[in-house]
């Protein structure tokens, strides 16, 4: 059977796709890095959707010795492909508010954010608020450096006014964090480092393992991944580090 449109408009039908777990040595890597982890509140950039990543977390996970996350959360965001952000907590973590920002604009009418800049609200165990902006910013490819750039600058933009604006709204505990695709000293970039929020990166105790970079060969032109802490968060910070193991 052939069919030929041309078009959406030449089409008025659909398919559907099956989605399962893959056994590849990369995923089974990348569970395996999940489990080692053993983070109570986990984000995640590059997700397809979110019945895939359930069907990571309670197959390809367990399949590695890992323990199953158990709240699972991604929105669709603004990019077809299918590589948005979410976020993964255990139990006694409590996913509580969700707010999107896929259809913040700019002047021209234009979604701001490529994929989005979900605000997850997760109540911790002792009854305390933690706001996560999970991000993944327009990379560097596809496009003029100028465009990508400019954009760029305006997602970090609107991601400072959003976590301003919760501080001033007396939320004191807040992590931006997320595949931001620029270094930490380039001007697309420099909203946020003009803001009160702080780079965990920074910490006198966050190990870096001798390279200051998230991907590649570790170096600061590779240091494009963050976690962005408001000040009393930054606070209460004890140790961090970049988990190489998987790569």
């Amino acid at each position: 059977m052939v069919i030929t449109a041309n078009g959406r408009i030449g089409w008025v039908g659909s398919l559907e796709l099956r989605d399962e777990p893959i056994d590849e040595i990369a995923m089974q890597n990348t569970a395996r890095v999940m489990s080692d982890l053993e983070a109570d509140i986990l984000g995640i950039v590059e997700v397809e959707s979110r019945p895939v990543l359930m069907a990571f977390d309670t197959q390809v996970l367990p399949a590695v010795g890992g323990n199953p996350f158990t709240q699972v959360m991604v929105i669709d965001g603004n990019d077809e492909r299918g590589i948005d952000v979410g976020l993964m907590t255990r139990k006694g973590i409590a996913l509580d508010i969700m707010r999107s920002h896929v259809d913040d604009r700019d002047a021209a009418g234009n979604p701001i954010f490529s994929r989005d800049c979900p605000e997850y609200y997760v109540t911790t165990p002792n009854g305390a608020t933690l706001l996560v902006m999970v991000n993944h910013f327009k990379s560097k490819g596809f496009g003029s450096a100028q465009s990508s750039d400019a954009r760029r600058h305006a997602q970090a933009q609107r991601a400072r006014e959003i976590y301003e604006k919760r501080i001033a709204e007396g939320f004191d505990h807040i992590a931006l964090i997320g595949d931001l695709n620029d270094t930490p000293d380039s001007a697309p970039l420099a909203p946020p480092k003009e803001s009160t929020l702080q780079d965990a990166f920074t910490h006198p105790a966050f190990d870096d393992g001798g390279f200051p970079g998230t991907f590649g060969l570790g170096n600061a032109g590779n240091k494009i991944d963050y976690l962005l802490l408001s000040p009393k968060l930054f606070e209460k910070v004890e140790r961090g580090g970049v988990f190489r193991k998987g790569a």
